[in-house]
């Protein structure tokens, strides 16, 4: 088993490391909410989004490897500089609150096992962050990370420990739940934002970019790819989300079934949170720790995946508009608005956290502020992947062209009735 999940680990491309980065200190928070604040009423979430996930990402990824360019480049290419700026403003303020609201996570997860000063610990995570990032190949350092993420594994693992009723499971991951109230939709639209998020887009279409690079497909600029190179991006990408999607349902099934179930439906501390995770080791004689250190793990490698990430994708997005040297393959010295970037919007979003803003919450609001900037993003990308002159024999098909406008459809509708039940009170 552990051969089998080495091999799996060292071929993981940029979809599976999407896939894996999806699920970080916000989605872990919104999850945990959604099934604490309203049950199973919300998993049926958890099934409905994987055909439009995996069919935007698989868009970004092909825009990527077809073009050799990443999201931003395109644009500049291809439209005028309102729609390029206006792309790059949305990415890069949804970004940065999101690294503000994962390093107050980290922080507040490391108190649970850790009794040092919050503000000290998000700095330390800071600066451990942006040295790796900068200073480290980030291949290198996302294969350490990469087995982290099967802290994940925790959530499926209470799944199965706590008793279920996999009947009533079964009827609300399959028949949908809505109530029209601000609640409801405040969190689906953060479940949704948090899932779909406007930093996979461009990360994972300059990833492929970089794969390209590294196997030496790219050549005077014109990336040499073929129908097989497609069709393994489709598979990594379908992988990598699927796994994202599963991990989402175990964690609204246990934060219902262990919180919701006992009366805790706000989820207010880090070590609310990590209560979900009790019964998997309950057995224990101090359960209560081992929980909080199990979340605690989870929060903290997700996050040191994530925040790279994030920073990152902002960082290639304004790098390919105003055509900086760019590439985590790069050295320091040789991409310094590259690198910049990534320290300046690093540093705001540790800013963030001395405003006076709960951690856990900021993680909900951030994942909502996703889901609304996703929506036009999501708009753009669905008119350069089905564009001929831009993708050529590449170009979306019907199918993907169906799934990427319901996505846009999905994704607004929920902003729009989430303002709208705001405005009605």
């Amino acid at each position: 088993m552990f051969k089998g999940l080495k091999k799996f680990f060292k071929a993981a491309g940029p979809g599976v490391i999407t896939g894996a980065a999806d699920d970080d200190p916000s989605g872990i928070a919104t999850y945990t909410q959604t099934g604490a604040q309203f049950g199973y009423g919300q998993l049926w979430t958890a099934v409905t989004m994987l055909p439009f996930m995996v069919s935007i990402q698989e868009a970004c990824a092909r825009i990527g490897a077809v073009t050799g360019k990443g999201i931003a480049a395109v644009i500049k290419e291809n439209y005028n500089k309102k729609v390029l700026y206006f792309t790059l403003c949305l990415v890069v303020v949804a970004n940065t609150i999101n690294i503000g609201a994962d390093l107050g996570a980290m922080g507040a997860a490391a108190q649970l096992i850790i009794p040092v000063n919050f503000a000290l610990l998000t700095i330390l995570f800071t600066v451990i962050i942006l040295l790796l990032e900068i200073f480290t190949s980030y291949k290198s350092y996302a294969r350490i990370l990469k087995w982290l993420t099967l802290s994940l594994l925790s959530y499926p693992l209470t799944v199965f420990i706590v008793k279920q009723p996999w009947d009533v499971l079964l009827r609300a991951t399959f028949v949908p739940h809505i109530e029209f109230s601000f609640a409801f939709l405040f969190i689906i639209t953060g479940v949704l934002g948090t899932t779909i998020s406007p930093y996979m887009f461009f990360w994972q279409a300059s990833e492929e970019v970089e794969e390209e690079k590294e196997k030496h497909l790219l050549r005077h600029g014109r990336p040499h790819i073929g129908k097989r190179f497609i069709r393994n991006l489709r598979l990594d990408n379908f992988f990598g989300m699927l796994s994202s999607n599963l991990a989402t349902w175990c964690i609204i099934v246990v934060a219902a079934t262990v919180l919701n179930s006992n009366g805790i439906t706000n989820v207010g501390t880090a070590a609310e949170a990590a209560k979900a995770l009790e019964p998997l080791v309950n057995t224990f004689p101090n359960a209560g720790f081992l929980a909080k250190m199990i979340f605690a793990v989870g929060v903290i490698g997700l996050g040191l995946l994530a925040v790279p990430i994030l920073s990152a994708s902002a960082s290639y997005a304004l790098s390919e508009a105003l055509s900086w040297h760019e590439g985590l393959n790069l050295k320091l010295k040789k991409a310094h608005g590259f690198y910049g970037v990534i320290t300046i919007a690093t540093l705001i979003g540790l800013l963030i956290n001395f405003i006076g803003l709960d951690p856990i919450k900021a993680l909900v609001f951030a994942a909502v502020f996703n889901g609304v900037a996703a929506v036009p993003l999501i708009f753009i990308i669905a008119q350069l992947a089905r564009n001929q002159k831009i993708m050529g024999q590449y170009k979306s098909g019907v199918f993907s062209q169906v799934f990427v406008g319901a996505t846009f459809v999905l994704m607004a509708t929920s902003a729009v009735a989430m303002f709208y039940t705001l405005a009605m009170g």
